[in-house]
């Protein structure tokens, strides 16, 4: 969405494992640490459970970054949930740097439920990154196509 001529606000979605990435983000509110509130999280019961469908779907649908957060290697609860899903993420990076949406636009973050303040300085670095990337091309185009 822009807002006007220079000003970008992204729309972030982050799919958040729900042991810990979101309990990151939950710590990060109760500590009143501030991170950007265009992010837009999901719970996930893992990040193991995020399929490339979603990640796409989210673009699809608007996102102009898509991260998912899970836990710290090693300390999955559900074994290698975060390996999983950390290869899924860079098959997704693989299409869209074939298909030209780029694959900076999603990224793969790893954290434990104490890191709240490193949940808050992750939001904020990717929003920053998106918006210094500007609007998901694909939202542009069917903008441009409705408009």
């Amino acid at each position: 969405m822009e807002k006007s001529n220079n000003t970008f606000e992204p729309v972030v979605v982050a799919f958040c494992c729900h042991y810990c990435a979101y309990t990151a983000a939950d710590m990060a509110g109760s500590q009143r640490i501030a991170y950007p509130a265009n992010v837009k999280i999901v719970r996930v019961p893992c990040s193991g459970k995020v399929d490339a469908i979603h990640l796409m779907k989210a673009l699809e649908k608007g996102a102009d970054g898509v991260y998912v957060a899970g836990c710290l290697e090693g300390d999955c609860h559900f074994n290698t949930g975060n390996i999983a899903a950390s290869r899924k993420v860079t098959k997704v990076k693989i299409l869209l740097d074939e298909i030209g949406i780029g694959s900076e636009r999603i990224e793969m973050f790893l954290m434990s439920a104490g890191m709240g303040r490193r949940f808050a300085e992750v939001a904020t670095e990717f929003t920053e990154k998106i918006r210094n990337l500007g609007p998901n091309p694909v939202k542009a185009a069917a903008d441009k196509a409705v408009g």
